[in-house]
């Protein structure tokens, strides 16, 4: 895997001290809607990282999803269902 090093975006700050994160970024490092992010202050630079330990997107969208199931049938049932046997 080829590793893109100094990558410049120009970004402009919005009147609430916000700024997009380019398509092409988000994309190339896996970032969704929702993604928790830190600003981390270093040597005189900002850098954006992921917060440790939060939940990824699979996580989050199972989360929103548990409980709302409204089937009697059982888990295999269902598994037997969607692979057409």
């Amino acid at each position: 895997m080829t590793q893109v090093v100094g990558v410049r975006s120009k970004m402009r700050l919005n009147s609430k001290g916000q700024v997009t994160i380019p398509a092409q970024l988000r994309e190339r490092h896996g970032l969704h809607v929702g993604d928790e992010l830190d600003v981390v202050d270093e040597a005189g630079a900002l850098r954006i990282v992921r917060t440790p330990g939060s939940e990824s997107r699979g996580e989050r969208i199972v989360q929103r999803m548990r409980g709302r199931a409204n089937t009697t049938m059982s888990t295999d049932q269902l598994l037997r269902l969607l692979r057409d046997e």
